[in-house]
């Protein structure tokens, strides 16, 4: 059955005062399509977006919606004006019997339908709108960085919704395992070019390097053909010249398709650099406990933190997060307990809240009015780890051009003023680099950038982010913050604290037991005919191997349960671990054993 069109774009060109953000672009979306939008920031991602929901008037071309379709559209800065609360915002333009879809909706996405628009944070405004989305259910929903300010359970909410069989969306965001969970098709916005693959963001990167690679192998050809007709230009005498004309002017053509050819984006050139070293001991929290009003952040919660750490910290939103990390940097006193910190710190914070950017300055500003980076004197140069820099070199390091220097930071997009903060922490030297969320906005070039230089940094790493990719690449030690005040600490990134928790819901299983099927029981056969001598005393034997295996894991998820002994006993942590996975490996390789031979004895 042939799919629908949804939404199609023919022709569309578009310009906002210079080169073209997109030039004579086709595109169609058809039902039940999944599609990552993804580019470099300040590709004209978003742009597009609103151009597809109608929002933004094309210079040129046509958008086409069949009669009867629905579109929606989330935003970045969502517009709540003119509406009393989060919940009338997200409720207008259902029936009055449809307004449970926004109250289960809220569930999920963790807002307060009753918080007035008024004091609603940024965070709480996007959640709406995005609600109001979910729950009115068009047909085509596009979506521009939808679990940015969502923690991870509302991250796996958001994706078992758009899982539904019903689901049609073309999707932007930085969260490589939520586009690779949800994907079935690529759309690659590069140097005004957009191209499309059938195939979800998992295949993405690999298609992107063909692509750029092939690009080059014809730019190389070309420039070959170039120099070598170029070289028969000047040699050629001028009466061959003359009758060749037609090659002097392919010539010329030749060199104005080079020229035509837009250079690729680069990669940011950012740097970390570690100033002195810290002590051994970075930061120490001995039983330490805080409560807020009538909230626990933590109770008797120890860590150690050594010099070169990767230390994550996970759990929902509104849980202490940030408030831990500023209990643990000294900032706010514990209740009970005490924090030490390590000699010969040298802090610096990515701020989740960009406050530390000015949106109304320039780029300009903002580098040269911080107080730190300021060099006496000279009023277009920046200090970047010890040494004076010129500022707008400096902000092309980080990939913005120098009419940009003299632009607000409001012009920027997420991306971009995500970049600009790193930007102003990186021309710091420091030994203690403090992350809250800087994975929002960022494209997926410098994310892996960012993973690479966090990984070569000689100091210590805190981290907050609900990214689980970005969370499994960098983080060896996870801080889960579960909830009235359990804060545990695990080994390894999300993946690893996920895994390591399984033991423990068994546990708590077997405490509140539930009604559930009987267990059907391996049911082991007598060896038969078929099989040679070794073969069945092997089978004989295997159901006695299984069964020691299996206690031999029991006991071990038993022991990894105690969600104290990373912190109290690691090497006793380590070695249980090992010995856990190697037993499952043990009783997989002898179950298929068994299984095998079972099957030949027949």
């Amino acid at each position: 059955m042939a799919q629908i069109p949804l939404l199609q774009l023919s022709g569309i060109s578009l310009t906002f005062g210079g080169d073209p953000v997109f030039d004579s672009l086709d595109l169609v979306v058809q039902e039940r399509d999944r599609v990552a939008l993804v580019g470099r920031n300040g590709s004209g991602k978003s742009t597009l977006m609103k151009v597809m929901a109608g929002l933004v008037e094309p210079d040129r071309g046509s958008r086409v919606v069949p009669p009867g379709v629905s579109v929606g559209y989330m935003e970045q800065e969502p517009d709540l004006s003119g509406f009393a609360t989060l919940g009338d915002f997200a409720a207008s333009g259902l029936e009055p019997g449809e307004l449970y879809k926004v109250e289960r909706a809220g569930e999920g996405l963790k807002f307060d339908p009753a918080r007035p628009v008024a004091t609603a944070s940024g965070g709480e405004r996007r959640r709406a709108a995005l609600a109001k989305l979910m729950a009115e259910a068009p047909d085509l929903m596009l979506l521009d960085e939808p679990t940015n300010h969502l923690d991870i359970q509302a991250i796996g909410w958001l994706e078992r919704e758009l899982k539904a069989p019903r689901a049609a969306f073309v999707l932007i965001s930085h969260d490589r395992a939520f586009l690779n969970a949800l994907t079935r098709a690529t759309l690659w916005i590069d140097r005004g070019m957009t191209r499309r693959q059938e195939k979800g963001f998992a295949d993405f990167e690999a298609w992107r390097d063909k692509t750029w690679e092939e690009e080059d192998q014809a730019r190389h050809k070309l420039d070959r053909k170039i120099k070598s007709e170029a070289r028969w230009a000047v040699e050629g005498i001028s009466a061959r010249r003359k009758r060749n004309m037609g090659r002097v002017r392919a010539l010329g053509d030749l060199r104005a398709e080079r020229a035509s050819m837009i250079k690729r984006a680069g990669t940011a050139a950012m740097a970390l650099e570690a100033g002195p070293k810290s002590g051994r001991k970075v930061i120490e929290a001995e039983a330490i406990s805080k409560t807020f009003g009538d909230k626990p952040i933590c109770r008797d919660f120890s860590l150690r933190i050594q010099r070169g750490d990767r230390v994550a910290f996970v759990g929902p939103n509104g849980v202490g997060k940030t408030t831990l990390l500023k209990i643990l940097l000294g900032e706010i006193a514990p209740d009970a307990g005490r924090v030490t910190l390590g000699t010969n710190l040298m802090p610096v914070v990515f701020d989740q809240a960009r406050a530390r950017l000015d949106l109304e300055a320039t780029l300009w500003d903002n580098l040269t009015g911080d107080p730190e980076m300021r060099v006496s004197g000279k009023a277009d140069q920046i200090m970047v780890r010890g040494q004076p820099k010129h500022v707008v070199g400096y902000l092309k390091e980080f990939l913005f051009d120098e009419r940009q220097a003299r632009a607000p930071i409001s012009s920027l997009s997420g991306g971009e003023r995500a970049r600009l903060l790193l930007a102003k922490i990186m021309a710091r030297e420091s030994n203690l680099l403090v992350l809250d969320e800087p994975t929002n906005d960022l494209d997926v070039e410098t994310l892996d950038l960012l993973q690479d230089l966090l990984g070569d940094y000689d100091g210590t790493v805190l981290l907050v982010s609900h990214d689980r990719d970005f969370l499994d690449r960098v983080a060896a030690t996870t801080i889960a913050m579960e909830g009235n005040g359990k804060v545990t600490a695990y080994a390894g990134g999300w993946s690893d604290y996920q895994s390591q928790r399984q033991p423990e819901a068994v546990v708590e299983k077997a405490e509140t037991p539930k009604p559930s099927k009987p267990k059907v029981k391996r049911q082991m056969k007598a060896p038969a005919g078929g099989l040679s001598f070794t073969e069945k005393h092997r089978l004989e034997e295997l159901p006695a191997v299984i069964e020691r295996l299996e206690a031999e894991i029991g006991k071990l998820e038993g022991l990894l349960a105690d969600p104290a002994l990373f912190t109290r006993e690691p090497v006793k942590f380590k070695k249980a671990t090992e010995a856990l996975v190697e037993r499952q490996d043990k009783l997989e390789a002898a179950e298929e054993e068994w299984l095998t031979l079972e099957e030949k004895a027949g």
